[in-house]
């Protein structure tokens, strides 16, 4: 959120940009809240920077089509006609249309109005007049029409329309027209701002200046070029693409800057001679993989540095990151300190104090949640102050105030996107010079990683364990959901242990998809107390004792929503079903496929979804049936719902962009990297006289954090 501070210090010359959108002209009562649906968030109202960043999503060329037999059906037209017949709907005979017969000298055409009174119509259209009317002409019965045209124009309204009309993303009561007003006004409110970008470069790139670009999306001149691949983003103009960069720009100076800070604050050296981790990696009951071992000697090596680590590793589902994390841990705790492992759900932080405890050897480890008992509680906060706890594991419990370490070393942070970055601050704030491991099992790709993780360096695992067995993967129509149930009953009777999930806990009147609550049921009738239940509304220990009996094979077959998706492991889990696995996404289905194959049994995913496949959905299960590799998956999942859906920012708060286009601008993001690399070598307080304007630029996206870093020293 912007505080005072930060509004003091930005230069004034943006003040115009951040004020209210609702102190545009032609801005009533009415449309206010109507922008602040659409612009506004929970901590700030709408402003006329968000307008001018609201781009259009595609524009239609109204090109005056020379006659009604040339027009081409399916693509929007302008034609010259004259009206030649009303045929009002008859009173009394339910929905009919209004209908007007229009004509050229080539041919007719019929235009079709809904729910439009009849003076209206007439109105607009005059018997005998001649009027340009705009819109697509579908062929319905052997006979051309236009329903609901857009545009109906005399001469004068013909000679003022625009050659293009931009489309934006709406909101009900607020049309795409209405907003394009909105942005050409705020247009009236951009002051000249100096160039932050190399003339030279963007004259190479044959890129306009900032102001010009906004100018170009917002009026354009000609229609945007449309996508021949429709799982793919459209080419973008030049404009948005110099746009694009100025955003991407701000976002790899600010990790660039706040990079730089962390490394300039003084470390202490977090590993010890190797002799307790390297016993506790020689009782491992596993041996480590390549990628384990690599990752594992890069971590000693930023750990046994003078410097702070801030370290991301990476693993697919089942590549083994706990066992690196422990090794890690163990490398703090010999030098004396202490570590902790935050996990965001009660399940998942269990799951890793267990899977833990037998191999961490001589460590001290206790696991601490919100449901701890009061005596538990005091007990843990008194061992840890006193040192007498190596390493704590827990949820967002550890990062309160009354949680106080003798000496935190080491802090890992599992599914660091589930938390904010504040949260990670604040458990690094529990000790001196505490390194950062932050984990994730989603498969980040690489464009990602540069984007949200720039600040870090990066360990991936990228090898799965010895004796890790292939998933075989099938999609079914839930037409054949009997035959399924049918299968399954064999598969439990030869002692298979099988997840089904379902997206929602309770029906939707909008969404029709199988509550949990309803398949549990349902699958209770099948195979009555061998079917347990798992969701997101269950109180924690009743979740806990749900996978308890699942895990000891009380119950075989476990009806869940997604909280199985990260982390929770049963080895004798061998069949996992996903019921309407077109509404996931692809990583998440991926995650979920991951809780199988754990053992040493072949296992087997069933993805059920109801026809017809749109194309996006098609592709998603078609990969999904081609490769179990997460890093190709989580490639094809940002092509098809971009940045900002593949790690969850939509929920947790991340900011995702809002001019880049990170599926179709990677290439831009390798420049603006290497460019704010070079920038902070070079000007790391940003004083030269580009430097001044690139405050200006973070100032704009609103990174203006990294000039309190700056200005801290």
């Amino acid at each position: 959120m912007t505080t005072m501070t930060d509004t003091i210090l930005r230069p004034s010359l943006l003040d115009p940009l951040f004020a209210a959108a609702r102190t545009l002209p032609g801005v009533s009562a009415k449309v206010a809240p109507l922008i602040e649906k659409l612009l506004g968030t929970p901590e700030r109202e709408a402003r006329i920077v968000d307008l001018l960043f609201h781009l259009p999503q595609g524009g239609v060329a109204r090109r005056l089509v020379g006659s009604v037999l040339e027009a081409p059906p399916g693509e929007p037209v302008t034609l010259g006609v004259t009206v030649v017949a009303h045929r009002p709907a008859t009173p009394g005979m339910g929905r009919r249309p209004h209908r007007v017969v229009v004509e050229d000298a080539t041919g007719d055409i019929t235009l079709v109005f809904f729910g439009m009174p009849r003076p209206r119509v007439e109105k607009m259209l005059p018997l005998g007049a001649h009027r340009y009317i705009s819109g697509k002409i579908d062929l319905w019965d052997g006979t051309r029409q236009m329903v609901h045209p857009s545009r109906i124009l005399d001469e004068e309204g013909l000679a003022s329309l625009p050659a293009v009309e931009p489309i934006y993303g709406a909101t009900e009561g607020l049309t795409s027209r209405a907003i394009n007003k909105l942005a050409v006004a705020a247009l009236d409110r951009l002051a000249p701002l100096p160039e932050w970008q190399d003339p030279a470069w963007l004259a190479r790139s044959r890129f306009p200046d900032f102001a010009e670009a906004l100018r170009i999306e917002h009026r354009p001149e000609e229609a945007p070029p449309r996508a021949t691949d429709p799982l793919q983003p459209p080419p973008a103009t030049p404009a948005r693409r110099r746009l694009a960069y100025d955003e991407l720009l701000a976002s790899q100076l600010a990790l660039a800057l706040t990079r730089a800070r962390q490394r300039r604050k003084a470390g202490r050296p977090n590993a010890g001679d190797g002799a307790l981790s390297g016993r506790i990696a020689a009782g491992l009951p596993f041996a480590l993989t390549g990628a384990q071992s690599r990752a594992v000697a890069e971590i000693r090596e930023d750990l046994a540095a003078p410097r702070r680590m801030l370290r991301l590793l990476q693993g697919d589902v089942g590549s083994g990151k706990t066992a690196v994390a422990l090794l890690a841990m163990a490398s703090a705790v010999e030098a004396g300190r202490q570590a902790a492992l935050m996990a965001p759900t009660e399940i998942l932080a269990r799951q890793h104090y267990e899977r833990l405890a037998p191999l961490a050897g001589p460590l001290r480890l206790r696991l601490m949640t919100g449901r701890d008992r009061a005596a538990e509680r005091r007990a843990t906060l008194a061992d840890l102050a006193a040192g007498e706890i190596d390493i704590l594991v827990g949820t967002h419990a550890l990062f309160q105030e009354a949680v106080t370490f003798r000496d935190l070393g080491l802090a890992v942070v599992d599914e660091q996107h589930r938390f904010g970055v504040h949260q990670r601050l604040a458990l690094g704030a529990k000790g001196e010079a505490v390194d950062f491991l932050v984990m994730t099992a989603t498969p980040i790709p690489r464009t990602l990683a540069l984007t949200f993780f720039g600040d870090m360096d990066v360990s991936i695992l990228d090898e799965k364990p010895a004796g890790r067995q292939p998933i075989r993967t099938l999609t079914l129509s839930t037409d054949r959901l009997d035959e399924v149930v049918a299968g399954l009953g064999r598969a439990m009777a030869t002692g298979e242990r099988v997840y089904w999930i379902c997206p929602l806990v309770e029906e939707s009147e909008y969404v029709d998809l199988a509550a949990a609550a309803e398949r549990f049921e349902d699958l209770r009738q099948h195979f009555g107390g061998a079917v347990g239940l798992i969701h997101g509304k269950m109180p924690g220990p009743e979740k806990d004792a749900a996978m308890a009996r699942f895990a000891s094979g009380e119950t075989t077959l476990l009806v869940s929503t997604t909280v199985v998706e990260v982390g929770v492991d049963v080895p004798e889990a061998t069949i996992m079903v996903v019921e309407h696995a077109e509404r996931f996404g692809l990583a998440q289905l991926h995650q979920l496929r991951g809780r199988v194959g754990r053992g040493a049994k072949a296992s087997s995913c069933l993805l059920l979804y109801r026809g017809p496949l749109g194309q996006v959905s098609r592709a998603r299960l078609e990969m999904m049936r081609e490769t179990e590799d997460g890093f190709r998956i989580a490639e094809a999942d940002l092509k098809l719902r971009g940045e900002g859906e593949v790690l969850g920012t939509r929920q947790s708060g991340m900011a995702a962009f809002r001019l880049a286009r990170i599926e179709s601008d990677a290439d831009l993001l390798e420049t603006a990297r290497d460019d704010a690399r070079l920038i902070v070598e070079r000007d790391p307080r940003l004083e030269s006289p580009r430097g001044q304007a690139l405050r200006v630029l973070l100032y704009l996206f609103e990174r203006e954090a990294a000039i309190r870093l700056i200005d801290a020293g």
